[in-house]
């Protein structure tokens, strides 16, 4: 796999020999099974981001991760197989994709790739649009957990590049719409998701989000780590150091984990 990224021209070219996932979600948006029903890229199979690729709520933050075996269940019943590549949409400029994305990849499966530009470049390239919904067969797929580095609580002060994915000024503390307490986790640098992508919703050149994230102190020579508010749009900052070159750990508690505990320091 040259890239973890695939054209909407490239997907049309390889639609009947993957597995596609609709994974349309957004915070505040109109529904995803809503908006799948009404179209969607012909043989997907809907994946609902809290269901699918999240547990419950918790200690582990709004998004913990799911138990590996919850996860593979979600995958067979909507047709994953391990040898068969998959590709993951959405129509939330790819931060749930890349959810689902790094969830497929941290359990081992080793060919998935994102929708570039999203659900509008699929529909802008004139790809074909079903609204028929067809349950698919079961996949074989197997859960490996343990293929994408991970960084828990009790590591990120020690990681020496810790990237914060969310709002800039969410990350400096002036305002929190969503977690109960505002700030970032200290040294930690920003980063967010939005600079990730061109004014046309696609990813940035591998060369563009090279110096994007070597201005901020990713170089890819010291261990780096993302987080964001639950562990959701992070993933997509460490899909962008995918893209550019640098494998990147997650942390999934990210911040509303972190802060659930008052004696973690707070900037």
């Amino acid at each position: 796999m040259s890239s973890p990224l695939i054209s909407a021209a490239e997907l049309s070219a390889v639609l009947d020999s993957v597995t596609v996932l609709d994974v349309r979600y957004r915070m505040g948006g109109p529904g995803g099974p809503v908006e799948f029903g009404a179209g969607h890229v012909p043989g997907a199979a809907y994946v609902d981001l809290d269901a699918d690729l999240a547990a419950p709520p918790g200690a582990g933050g709004r998004h913990p991760l799911p138990r590996t075996e919850d996860f593979e269940a979600a995958m067979r019943r909507v047709g994953v197989h391990d040898a068969r590549p998959v590709v993951v949409y959405d129509d939330w400029s790819g931060l749930a994709a890349a959810r689902a994305w790094w969830l497929l990849r941290f359990h081992g499966h080793q060919d998935v790739r994102v929708l570039d530009g999203a659900w509008p470049a699929w529909v802008a390239s004139g790809g074909a649009v079903q609204a028929v919904t067809v349950a698919p067969e079961p996949g074989d797929f197997t859960a490996r957990p343990g293929s994408m580095p991970v960084v828990e609580a009790d590591g990120v002060l020690d990681v020496p590049v810790l990237v914060d994915a969310r709002a800039p000024e969410r990350y400096r503390g002036e305002t929190e719409p969503v977690d109960p307490v505002a700030g970032h986790i200290p040294g930690a640098v920003n980063v967010p998701t939005t600079t990730n992508l061109r004014a046309d919703g696609r990813f940035r050149p591998p060369e563009e989000l090279r110096a994007l994230y070597a201005a901020a102190g990713v170089t890819g020579e010291e261990e780096v780590a993302a987080y964001c508010g639950s562990g959701v749009t992070a993933a997509h900052d460490v899909l962008a150091l995918e893209v550019a070159g640098v494998r990147a750990a997650l942390y999934p508690g990210s911040w509303s984990g972190w802060i659930t505990d008052p004696a973690r320091p707070i900037a």
